[in-house]
C-alpha cells in the first residue's frame, strides 16, 4: 500500500508524471515495520505536528532568510527535503511557503505588517520537529513564541 522513502536516493522531479512516480525502497531493511508510526510514552501516532506562532518577529518579508530558515530546520530536525516553494505577496510583502519533506512538511504564512508569523512543522518517523523552534527563533528574533503540539493520528495502531 505505502512505499517507504529511501533517504539516500535522489529524486528527479522532472520524471514524476501521472504515470511515472519515483519508486521508494525500505530505508532500513532490518525494520519489519513499514508504517513509520511513532511509538512514545505508551502512545502510537502518525506524526508530531508543531504549531509555532512568532510575535514581534523581524525579517518576515525576506525570502532568502525564510528559505535558509526552512533548510536549517530540515537539517536540524533530521528530515529529508524534497521541495521548497515560497510566494511573496504584495503590497504587504508577506510570505507563504512550504517545504515538502519525505516525513511531511514545514509551512509558513507571515504578516510582516503585524510582525507575526504562523509556522506548521509536521513530521513522522524519527524526525524531531521540536528542534525547528530554536532555528526559527534565531532567524526571526521574535519577542514571543507560542508552541503547541498535536499528535496526529493518535492511537492509530491500536
Amino acid at each position: 500500500m505505502y512505499k517507504d522513502f529511501d533517504c539516500n536516493s535522489e529524486i528527479d522531479p522532472t520524471v514524476a508524471t501521472e504515470t511515472h512516480w519515483p519508486e521508494y525502497v525500505n530505508v532500513n531493511e532490518n525494520d519489519e515495520r513499514n508504517d513509520h508510526f511513532i511509538r512514545r510514552d505508551g502512545k502510537t501516532f502518525a506524526g508530531t505536528h508543531i504549531i509555532i506562532d512568532l510575535w514581534g518577529a523581524s525579517k518576515l518579508d525576506d525570502l532568502n532568510v525564510m528559505e535558509q530558515a526552512f533548510r536549517d530546520a530540515v537539517t536540524e530536525c533530521g528530515a529529508t527535503l524534497l521541495h521548497i516553494h515560497m510566494h511573496h505577496f504584495t503590497p504587504n510583502c508577506g510570505i507563504s511557503g512550504v517545504a515538502v519533506l519525505a516525513e511531511s512538511h514545514i509551512s509558513v504564512h507571515t504578516w510582516p505588517e503585524a510582525d507575526y508569523a504562523a509556522f506548521d512543522v509536521f513530521m513522522c518517523g524519527d524526525a524531531e520537529p521540536h528542534k525547528a523552534t530554536e532555528i526559527l527563533r534565531k532567524a526571526f528574533s521574535p519577542s514571543r513564541i507560542d508552541v503547541r503540539e498535536i499528535l496526529r493520528g493518535e492511537n492509530i495502531g491500536q
